[in-house]
């Protein structure tokens, strides 16, 4: 099946009672039993419901996955991920992630005893020095948030299996559109679902696909366990988005190549980090392991002012300001004092996040209307 159709038709089956081509949400917390145990497969709703069993198996499928299981929020998918963990295990991890990741790593799980290692990921090879008897999973994301650096899935995944480590991927800024981790030897892969497969800026959600029925049954055991499920209207609304996900992806790449080349002209601009450049780092990778570069983009201007920074992020009209990203409409962001702030300063500049960069998150509308709009923003 195509990818256009696979979209479209993930997880989507007509209700049986009613030929209903929409699945209906199942806005219920229990299931009447005919019997102690004599029951249809559902029990209760933070186990099993049926919206959400259709959203999971859509996550599975469009991740080309064997069994995906959906979450409150992005944090708490990443959160099941760890709680697979045992005090005095270690993570070997991007240096450049979403901030809420780090503070969940170092506010939360360090102080139960696991030990993380923030390694440039960039190069491989780079992880290996990192890699001992208690090394149990590499985190990784790519394109990472904010500096869009890009990860050798397939040459991280061979370091992992060489030594029995599990490797996750973040494949949020991507998609599944135009990336699937698992296709090239990853053991998990987790979404902020919040972000391009809702699409809409509407729903908190986060989701893990894999093909391992063992992972998933000790995942499924977190789940339920712990509780962090989202309700039946968010997976309504993320099935909901993922039919028009090819649609509005490829107008997000549309858009972020026509801003990321306009952006690389502009006089007033410095660094432009988009993974489509031919001259950026790992461009090649990107390329191989990428169906399109996506609508993420970060930049700094040559005067690597803060006080000019925050005048361009206060002055646009067009690209709100505000966390998150991956919705229709454009976002501008400033990681140091929003999505990043909880990484210190110094970890944040020793890994090139300066003061001054800004986020773009490039939405479908018109792409001259967002040029415009920057253009007048940085003067």
């Amino acid at each position: 099946m195509k990818l256009a159709t696979k979209m479209i038709h993930a997880g989507a089956e007509p209700d049986p009672s009613t030929g209903a081509i929409m699945t209906p949400i199942y806005q219920t917390s229990t299931f009447v039993q005919a019997a102690p145990g004599d029951h249809k497969g559902f029990e209760y709703a933070r186990s099993q419901n049926p919206t959400r069993f259709a959203l999971e198996a859509a996550y599975a499928e469009i991740e080309n996955g064997k069994f995906g299981l959906a979450f409150s929020s992005g944090v708490a998918a990443t959160d099941a991920v760890m709680k697979l963990l045992q005090p005095g295990d270690e993570v070997i991890c991007a240096n450049d992630m979403y901030g809420g990741t780090y503070r969940l790593f170092t506010k939360v799980y360090e102080k139960f005893g696991i030990r993380f290692h923030y390694v440039n990921m960039q190069q491989a090879d780079n992880m290996k020095a990192h890699v001992n008897a208690n090394t149990k999973l590499i985190w990784t994301e790519t394109p990472t948030n904010p500096l869009m650096n890009i990860t050798d899935i397939a040459a991280v995944s061979a370091i992992a299996k060489a030594n029995g480590l599990l490797l996750c991927v973040d494949n949020t800024f991507a998609s599944p559109y135009l990336q699937n981790p698992l296709d090239l030897g990853a053991d998990i892969v987790m979404h902020s679902a919040t972000k391009y497969l809702g699409g809409h800026s509407d729903v908190i959600q986060g989701c893990l696909v894999m093909n391992d029925p063992a992972l998933k049954d000790q995942l499924y055991f977190i789940q339920k366990s712990c509780g962090a499920v989202p309700g039946p209207m968010d997976c309504f609304l993320v099935l909901r988005g993922i039919k028009t996900l090819h649609v509005r992806m490829q107008r997000h790449c549309e858009n972020g190549e026509k801003v990321a080349h306009w952006l690389r002209q502009h006089p007033k601009v410095g660094q432009v980090y988009w993974p489509g450049f031919d001259d950026h780092p790992n461009h090649a990778i990107a390329k191989q392991q990428m169906r399109g570069y996506g609508g993420m983009i970060s930049f700094e201007l040559k005067n690597d002012s803060i006080e000019e920074a925050r005048r361009v992020l206060s002055s646009t009209k067009v690209f709100s300001l505000a966390e998150s990203l991956g919705g229709v409409e454009s976002l501008i962001n400033h990681p140091a004092s929003m999505t990043h702030a909880s990484i210190p300063r110094e970890e944040r500049l020793k890994n090139g996040l300066s003061d001054a960069l800004i986020r773009l998150s490039v939405g479908i509308e018109d792409a001259d209307d967002l040029i415009d709009d920057l253009a007048q923003a940085i003067g």
